[in-house]
C-alpha cells in the first residue's frame, strides 16, 4: 500500500476554495442590494481565496497524478470540514451567532443537506445570511464534490476516486464513459430542475426572493426556510403540493431523472428502486391519512391527505420542511417518522438515509432465506431490476446496514449521556445520520438547547451520514493510514 498523496487533497481543496469563493460572490451582491453589511462576505471571500492559492501551491506541485480511493475517501472528507470550518465565518462576522461551534454546526448541516439548525428563529436574520444558508444545502445536494470531479480533467487525474468516494448509484448501466461528463450533465439537470422550481414558487405566493431560497433547499432536499414556521407560513396549498412533488423529484435517481427528461423515461419508471419508494411513500401516505383522520387534525379529508403526503414526502426525502407539528400526531406516526428516515430516497439521488435499494435488497435477501428454511438447498440469488447481484455485493449492503443502524444505536446512547431524553435522542440521532433535519420532541424545531459534546457528536454523525458512513469511519481505523 502506497503512502497518501497529499498534494492530490492539496489540490482538490483549493478549487474547492476557490470554487465556493466564488459562489459566495452572489451572497455579496444579494448583501448590497438589501443595504447589509459586504464587509463579513468579503473577508470570507478573502479567506476562501488565500486559503485557496495556498493549497493549489502544494497541489500544482503534484508529480504523480495517480490516486487511490483512500485519497477519495480523505479528500471528500477534508472538503466537507474545510469549507465549513471556513463557511461558517459569515455567521460569525454577521453577528448571526456567538459561537464557532454553533456556527459550525449550522454550516455542517447545510452542507450535509440535514436541515437541524441552532435557529429558533431565522426571520430576523439578514437577507444574505438566509441565502448563504440556503446555498450549502443547494451545492452540498448532489455534491460539491460532483462538481469538483466536472473541472478536475483540468488539473489531471484522480476523478474517480473522488467521485467513488462521494456518490452511491448515481452513475446507472454505465451512464456515460468519463465521469467528469456525468457530473457535468447531472449538474445540469439539477440547475434545470432548481430554475423550474424557482419560477413555480414565485407564481404563488413567494416573493422571489423566497421562492429562490427554498427553491435551492428543497431540490437539494435540505430543508432550510426562510420562515420561522418553515412552509407552514405561508398557508398555500398550492405550494405545499409544488414542493412536496419537487420534493419526491429530488428522491430519485438524478442519472435516471436525466434519462427521463431526454426522451427515455421508461428508465425511471421501469427502475425496480423507483417503483418501490414509490409504494413505500405512497403506503406511508395512506396510514398517516387514516391515522390523523381518526384524530381529528383536520376539517376535510383533502386537508388530512395533503398535511400527511407533506409530512411522509418531507421525511421520506430527507429534507425537513414542516406544515404540522408532527410530534402532536402521537407515538404511532412518531414510528412512521423513523421508518422514514431511515430508508430516504433513492440511490443517486439527494436524499439521505440508507436508501431504499438496500433496504429493498434487505428485505429480498430476509424472504429468500425464509424460503431456504424451507427448501435448505435451493438456490436464491437477490434479483436487482432482473440481474443478480453478485455475493459480495449482498455482504457490502448488509455489512453497511449493521454499520449504519450501529451508528445510530451509539449516537443515540452518547446523546442519553449528556442529558438528552430518550425519544430525542434517538429521534436526533436518526435524523443526523439519515441527514432528514429536524427530529421529534425537545428538538424538532432547534437544537439551540443541546449541550457542546451533543451538538459536537452531531456533526459527527452529519458528516458520516452524509458520506455514507463507510467513507468516514474508515478514516478512522488505524488500517487506513499504514502504508
Amino acid at each position: 500500500m502506497h503512502s497518501i498523496n497529499f498534494r492530490f487533497i492539496s489540490r482538490i481543496l483549493g478549487m474547492m476554495c476557490f470554487v465556493e469563493g466564488a459562489m459566495m460572490l452572489i451572497v455579496l451582491i444579494v448583501a448590497l442590494l438589501y443595504q447589509e453589511s459586504p464587509t463579513p462576505w468579503i473577508i470570507t471571500i478573502g479567506v476562501f481565496f488565500f486559503v485557496g492559492a495556498l493549497l493549489l501551491h502544494q497541489g500544482y506541485k503534484l508529480h504523480k497524478k495517480r490516486a487511490s480511493r483512500r485519497e477519495g475517501m480523505l479528500a471528500v472528507t477534508s472538503v466537507w470540514l474545510l469549507l465549513s470550518a471556513i463557511g461558517m465565518l459569515p455567521f460569525l462576522l454577521t453577528g448571526a451567532l456567538t459561537s464557532p461551534l454553533d456556527a459550525f454546526f449550522e454550516t455542517i448541516s447545510g452542507f450535509t443537506t440535514t436541515g437541524a439548525t441552532i435557529f429558533a428563529k431565522v426571520e430576523g436574520l439578514p437577507h444574505s445570511v438566509l441565502l448563504w444558508r440556503s446555498l450549502t444545502q443547494w451545492q452540498g445536494g448532489v455534491g460539491i464534490v460532483v462538481f469538483t470531479v466536472a473541472l478536475l480533467p483540468i488539473f489531471g487525474g484522480g476523478a474517480s476516486q473522488i467521485y467513488n468516494a462521494e456518490t452511491t448509484g448515481i452513475t446507472h448501466d454505465r451512464f456515460l464513459p468519463r465521469i467528469s461528463d456525468v457530473a457535468k450533465r447531472l449538474w445540469a439537470i439539477y440547475l434545470a430542475e432548481t430554475v423550474v422550481l424557482i419560477l413555480l414558487l414565485w407564481v404563488g405566493p413567494m416573493n422571489l426572493f423566497d421562492a429562490v431560497c427554498h427553491a435551492l433547499t428543497c431540490i437539494s432536499t435540505g430543508g432550510y426556510s426562510t420562515r420561522d414556521e418553515s412552509v407552514a407560513a405561508f398557508d398555500s396549498i398550492y405550494t405545499e403540493y409544488i414542493l412536496a412533488l419537487f420534493m419526491y423529484i429530488g428522491s430519485l435517481n438524478l442519472t435516471l431523472v436525466y434519462f427521463a427528461v431526454t426522451g427515455k423515461p421508461m428508465r425511471l419508471f421501469k427502475d425496480e428502486e423507483t417503483r418501490f419508494f414509490t409504494i413505500f411513500i405512497l403506503g406511508a401516505t395512506v396510514i398517516t391519512t387514516i391515522w390523523i383522520s381518526l384524530q381529528g387534525e383536520y376539517p376535510t379529508m383533502e386537508g388530512n391527505i395533503r398535511h400527511a403526503l407533506f409530512e411522509v414526502l418531507t421525511l421520506g426525502s430527507s429534507t425537513g420542511y414542516s406544515t404540522a407539528e408532527i410530534t402532536l400526531w402521537g407515538p404511532f406516526f412518531w414510528m412512521i417518522a423513523l421508518l422514514l428516515m431511515f430508508v430516504n430516497g433513492c440511490a443517486g439521488s439527494t436524499s439521505g438515509g440508507l436508501k431504499a435499494s438496500r433496504f429493498l435488497v434487505l428485505i429480498k435477501n430476509l424472504y429468500n432465506e425464509f424460503k431456504k428454511q424451507i427448501h435448505p438447498h435451493l438456490l436464491t440469488p437477490v434479483l436487482m431490476n432482473g440481474r443478480q447481484l453478485s455475493v459480495s455485493v449482498v455482504h457490502q449492503i448488509l455489512a453497511f446496514c449493521v454499520l449504519y443502524v450501529s451508528l445510530i444505536f451509539v449516537g443515540s446512547m452518547l446523546l442519553m449521556l449528556d442529558n438528552n431524553g430518550f425519544v430525542s435522542s434517538i429521534s436526533i440521532a436518526c435524523s443526523a445520520v439519515s441527514n432528514s433535519g429536524p427530529g421529534i420532541g425537545e428538538y424538532a424545531n432547534s437544537v439551540a438547547g443541546a449541550g457542546a459534546f451533543s451538538k459536537g457528536l452531531l456533526c459527527f454523525l452529519m458528516l458520516a451520514g452524509r458520506l455514507e458512513v463507510f467513507t468516514v469511519i474508515g478514516i478512522l481505523t488505524p488500517h487506513f493510514w499504514k502504508r
